[in-house]
């Protein structure tokens, strides 16, 4: 099959215009409809409605579209393990993670890609609210747990960590806990509608931290605002080291709790969706991620 007729035939179907999407590949409209026309007689079907005033799918091209896409994700997904035509990876690659990761870690790096893979667009979407994988149409996600849906598949980014950690203003009024019991005489911030936190202490001992037993009289949902409240001093907060470890570096915050950890330390894992193939352009934007940033993360580098 014409991988260049199938690669035609989804940019029409995309854009409703046979002409457009020929001068998109650099054929003439005259050439993109001959190629057009012998792919529908090799499937043995019509795959676009034509009339004199537009165009638009058929019964049967619907039902073709995203075998013709797996086609050429299929080619894509060859060449690219065979480190054949890394440069010519192309389309756009719909990627969610949490605005406050992405501010600090991916965005600064956006330029060298799109320069590395300039037929690459990115459709970032940024939110600390978590967005649905399959719903959402995203090619790939970062998430601090692996999601246990069978539909997705993951990969390492990092290891990370947990802290307790508050400002110096608010420890200097409050006093520092020396044990999570300590905690329920504090104010602590909370992020999204944290449950039980289990923690390991001195010895392995485990012991179970519920902050709603807590002097809990924030909760926040966006990372950044949950940071800039620890560091005016609302109160003890429980941060990801990436978020945090410049402040702790600097002296803004300062950790405490030391002595104590999760008993199972989350990761940072690239999640997309369960396929046959891992196309090209998440390939790509996976291994530059873990190249750049999983190598040596820069909040575990002392």
């Amino acid at each position: 099959m014409d991988t260049e007729g199938v690669k035609l035939f989804v940019l029409a179907a995309e854009k409703l215009n046979i002409s457009a999407a020929g001068r998109e590949l650099g054929m003439p409209p005259a050439v993109a409809s001959a190629r057009l026309a012998k792919l529908e007689n090799v499937v043995g079907a019509d795959l676009l409605r034509r009339s004199t005033r537009k165009v638009a799918l058929s019964t049967e091209g619907a039902e073709f579209l995203p075998f013709a896409r797996e086609i050429l994700a299929q080619e894509n997904a060859a060449m690219a393990a065979l480190g054949f035509r890394r440069e010519h990876v192309s389309g756009t690659l719909r990627f969610t993670a949490s605005s406050t990761f992405a501010q600090q870690y991916i965005v600064p790096l956006v330029p060298t890609f799109l320069e590395q893979y300039p037929g690459i667009n990115l459709d970032l979407r940024l939110s600390d609210m978590e967005l649905d994988l399959i719903q959402g149409s995203f090619d790939l996600a970062l998430r601090d747990s692996v999601l246990p849906d069978s539909n997705l598949k993951a990969r390492r980014l990092a290891d990370d960590r947990r802290v307790f950690c508050a400002s110096p203003d608010y420890l200097m009024k409050w006093g520092t806990p020396d044990s999570p019991g300590d905690l329920a005489s504090h104010q602590l911030i909370a992020f999204k509608s944290q449950t039980s936190i289990a923690l390991l202490g001195p010895g392995g001992v485990k012991q179970s931290l519920d902050p709603r037993n807590t002097q809990n009289r924030l909760i926040i949902d966006d990372g950044l605002s949950y940071k800039i409240a620890t560091l005016e001093g609302a109160g003890i907060a429980l941060h990801a080291l990436w978020s945090v470890h410049r402040e702790l570096s600097e002296g803004t915050l300062v950790q405490v709790l030391e002595d104590y950890r999760m008993d199972a330390e989350p990761a940072l894992w690239l999640v997309y969706p369960k396929s046959n193939v891992l196309t090209a352009k998440v390939r790509v934007f996976i291994d530059f991620l873990v190249d750049k940033i999983g190598r040596e993360p820069p909040w575990l580098i002392k």
